[in-house]
Order: structure tokens, then sequence, then C-alpha cells
């Protein structure tokens, strides 16, 4: 059943190519681009007011909003597009489509108008929906490819290829910004290159199987159905219920920091400006700078996360993850105020990212019952995550708007680990290392 070291390294080889959306137009170069566009926009607002469906709004709320209305569609979506690939045996298909839709999303940024906000809005929509439902799919693949005892390697493979390749196009962007002057729009052209172009590698090796099934109309709803399978089926698998419960719960705080931790960096970090003053928020340098730091010291994290599993076990590991998490949470809160202090921080947070998010899928995969619908599972657990994110982006952003200030909102990220950490400990330890 299981195959050969090339579809491992090709299945590992689609986390190289479509990580630069999470690092370029997620977290480094376009949030800076979007911000400087719409600054004073032409267009009746002031500062960092935009209009938006005719409602005057500050710019990185509507940009929030964007990502909000993706991630809720690819709840809605992603059951759908598991369902027919589990049925018809497309995964690959489906896997290929959703990345071609997320890469032309990507390339589209480079038409970004803020006069016609709304309609350069649907390139963030797209991009988001094309990256999370191909990478459900993919995910999907992990128990296919790999046996359990392979699983957090590749898993922590993956993730560093992502981390490795996502980095190399940076630098690459930023030598084009900085050295050779060319407008950063064209960073976003260089995101969906990458991502539809090594992504052949991947759909050229990765085995598809199919299982001869028809399409029918009654099709498009057996995602759903599917799902109320995967649901009712964890009644009879609890050790994977209280899994996911934990990966919920926990996926909330972890999530919301990997959004979040660039702007906290904006907002809330003093640091001395060229004339001798203390302002607020970091340069644009100084953010890409901790943005790559947390990249590459990932690489090592997954890594050495992997190697603890094999010791350790899954979910010792995960619980000792969440420790970690909490620990920089409170760490973070009470004593992270200057450029040096964040970067301390961004690198803790880099090392254990890597770590916890490789394991996490690997134990998840692991724990799954016998069953020829992966990608209904991982759907599932995609579903699951996007949920998580939702909510932990909302309670943020409600506490740091009620409270004036995002170090407050950190109390809620510590709550999340503390109760993700409990739920942990009542999953059996040995029937997730198996």
């Amino acid at each position: 059943m299981k195959t050969t070291k090339r579809a491992q390294h090709a299945w590992a080889m689609y986390d190289w190519a479509n990580s630069t959306y999470n690092l370029v137009i997620g977290t480094a170069i376009f949030p800076i681009f979007y911000t400087s566009v719409t600054r004073n926009a032409d267009d009746g607002a002031e500062g960092d007011l935009v209009l938006f469906f005719g409602a005057l709004l500050k710019n990185t709320e509507a940009l929030s909003y964007a990502l909000a209305l993706g991630m809720f569609l690819v709840c809605l979506l992603a059951p759908t597009i598991a369902g027919l690939a589990d049925y018809l045996g497309k995964k690959k298909f489906f896997m290929r489509a959703s990345c071609y839709v997320g890469a032309t999303a990507c390339a589209s940024l480079y038409f970004f108008d803020v006069k016609h906000l709304e309609l350069s809005m649907i390139s963030i929509v797209l991009a988001c929906i094309g990256f999370w439902c191909s990478y459900a799919l993919y995910n999907s693949f992990l128990p296919e490819v790999a046996a359990p005892n392979e699983q957090d390697k590749l898993s922590a493979r993956g993730y560093s290829l992502g981390y490795i390749g996502s980095v190399l196009l940076l630098v690459i962007n930023l030598i084009m910004i900085k050295v050779l002057g060319i407008n950063a729009r064209w960073c976003f052209v260089t995101v969906g290159i990458w991502w539809a172009g090594f992504a052949q590698y991947t759909f050229y090796h990765l085995p598809e199987k199919s299982t001869g099934n028809k399409y029918t109309r009654s099709v498009l709803s057996n995602g759903y159905n599917e799902l109320l399978k995967v649901w009712k089926q964890l009644t009879h698998s609890p050790v994977l219920k209280r899994y996911l419960l934990s990966f919920f719960v926990f996926s909330m705080g972890v999530q919301t920091i990997m959004q979040m931790a660039s702007l906290f960096g904006t907002k809330e970090i003093e640091r001395i400006d060229e004339y001798g003053n203390m302002v607020m928020g970091l340069d644009d340098g100084q953010l890409i700078g901790a943005v790559l730091l947390v990249q590459l010291i990932a690489i090592p994290g997954a890594m050495v996360f992997a190697r603890c599993s094999r010791r350790l076990g899954n979910i010792t590991t995960l619980i000792i993850a969440l420790v970690i998490w909490a620990a920089i949470c409170i760490t973070s809160y009470k004593l992270v105020h200057t450029p040096v202090d964040f970067y301390v921080a961004a690198a803790c947070i880099g090392f254990i990212m890597g770590g916890t998010q490789s394991l996490a899928r690997s134990t998840y995969s692991k724990l799954l019952p016998q069953t020829h619908d992966h990608a209904s599972f991982f759907s599932f657990y995609d579903v699951t995550e996007k949920i998580g994110l939702i909510i932990g982006l909302l309670t943020f952003g409600y506490i740091e708007g009620a409270f004036g200030n995002m170090r407050t909102s950190i109390l809620a990220l510590i709550t999340f680990f503390i109760v993700g950490l409990l739920l942990l400990l009542r999953v059996p330890r040995r029937q997730a290392s198996a």
C-alpha cells in the first residue's frame, strides 16, 4: 500500500511550493504593501481609514474581514471538495485545481487598486480559499504515502521544506525591491509562479487512487455527508475525539499568534527612531527581520520535535510544546517591550511553531481509523482548525478593542493553551505513538 521515497519527497515538496503564500502574502510583503497603499487613500478617507462597501473602516479591519470571509468559505467548500475527491478518487485533480486558483489569485494582486478595494479583495479571498482547500487535500495524502512510523519525520520534512522555500523567495523579493528597485507588486506574481511551478513535481509523482465512481448530482452533498459520517465515527474513536477537541482549542492560540505576531510588533514594541525619539512599533526592516528569524528557526524546531516524539511519544511531546507556548505568552505579556525582546520572543515562537504544527498533523494521521476516506477526515481536521482560527481572531480582536491594547489579548491565548493542555492530558499516550 505504501509508496516510494520519491512519492514521499514529492508530497513534502508541496510545502516548498505553497508556503510562499503564507510568508510573502500573509506575513511579510503584502501586509506592508497593503498598509502603505491604503494609508491616506484618495477616496474620501483619512489616515488609515478606507471606504469598504460604503463603510469607513480601519484598513487592517477591512483586510481582516476579507480574510475571515475567505476562512468561512473554506469551511463551506472544503467538505464538498473532499467528498468529491474521495468518492471519485480524484484527490490530486482537486488539489491541482485549488492550487491554480490560489496561485492565480496571488499573481492577480499585482493589479491591487485601493480605488476599487472591494474588487481587489476578491484576490485575497480566492488566494485564501485556494491555499487552504489544496492544503487539506495535501494533508490527506500523508497516511497514503508514509507508514505510521514514518509520518512524524515526513511531516516535519514537509514543514522544513516549506520554511526554506518561503524564506528563499522572500530573500529574492527583498533583493528585487531594495536592490533592483522593482515594484513590490511583482513579488505577488513571483508567488503565483513559484507555487504553481514547483507544485508540478508534486502533481507528477504523487499517486492517485481512482475509485471508478461516476459523478452524479447527489455527490455534491457527499462532502457534508462524509463529515457527518466522520463525526459519527468519532463516537467510536474516543481517543481521536479527545485529541481533536484538544487540537481545536490549542490551535486557536497557535494560529492566532501566527496571524497577529507581526501586528503586535507594529503596535506594542518601543524603539528609538533615527532622530533619537522613542516611538511605538518596529520599522519595516526590523519586522521582516523578525519574520525571517521565525522561519529559519522553525526548521530545526520541526526536526527536534520529530526526534522527541520518537523518544517520548507524540502526546507527551505536544504537552511539552503547549507548556512552552503558555510560557511564551506569559513572558510576552509581561516582558516583551523592546526590539531585542521581540526578537527573542520571535525565536522562541519559531522554534516551537515548527514542531507543534508538524507533530499535530502527524499525530492526527496516526490516530485515524482504518479508512480510505482520508480526504474527508483531513477535511474535518482542516475545518476544525479554521473554525478555531476564526474564534481565536475574533476573541483577540474583541479584547483588543475593549481594552485598547494587544497585550491584554494575550491573556486569552494563555487560556487557550492551558485548556488545550488539560484536554490533551486525557488522550492516552500510547495509541498516538503507535
